[in-house]
């Protein structure tokens, strides 16, 4: 069995899966200018990505958690840097307005490759993946690697459960939030939040 703390990976990141991003506009936007069906090839494809993510972070961390002491806290502090840098960044939204674009219609693979390629060209969320998923390992595990892939493929069937439903109804989902911009604006926020205290754990975690 995958040694990890689950609950706290599963709620953590739920929380960031829903927050309004890139991936969420472009499911949101396929949705609205083709149906549901789009909006939930998009999401797939996005999913799809994340696997791809989930594989290289496999491949990369997998060695690094077992190599030299120096080599763990480097990494514990880019990506608890990294983290900390993207709750400030949410937490100082000022403005939470989603702008969906409603573009020619396409085939459904090309929507499902749209989301891929979105997803897995995005060189932040490859940086993120590093940083996150790392601090749901416990700490004397003895297979993080496996337990790494575990989780990313966990991340990625979590996306496509948010992003596959937000396909299904994006037209009044956009629309009551362009009609309640305090309530993105508080999710971003409170993700934000989130993130700070996620980067600030993973800075004071020591390797056992």
């Amino acid at each position: 069995m995958p040694e990890a703390t689950w609950l706290l990976f599963v709620a953590a990141s739920l929380l960031l899966i829903a927050t309004p991003g890139q991936d969420m506009i472009l499911v949101m936007s396929r949705s609205i200018a083709q149906g549901p069906a789009a909006g939930i090839a998009t999401a797939a494809g996005v999913s799809v990505g994340l696997i791809g993510h989930t594989v290289l972070a496999t491949l990369g961390l997998g060695a690094i958690l077992r190599a030299s002491e120096w080599l763990f806290v480097a990494l514990k502090l880019v990506g608890a840097a990294y983290l900390i840098y993207l709750g400030i960044g949410l937490i100082r939204t000022r403005s939470a307005e989603l702008v969906v674009a409603v573009s020619a219609r396409r085939s459904m693979a090309r929507m499902f490759a749209d989301g891929a390629l979105s997803n897995i060209s995005n060189p932040k969320i490859a940086i993120f993946y590093f940083a996150f998923l790392p601090q749901f390992v416990l700490p004397n595990a003895t297979r993080p690697t496996l337990t790494i892939f575990v989780l990313g493929l966990l991340f990625a069937l979590l996306t496509f459960c948010v992003k596959g439903p937000v396909g299904l109804c994006a037209g009044m989902l956009s629309g009551w939030l362009r009609r309640q911009p305090t309530a993105l604006l508080w999710l971003y926020r409170s993700s934000g939040v989130i993130l700070v205290g996620l980067g600030v754990r993973l800075a004071l975690e020591r390797r056992q």
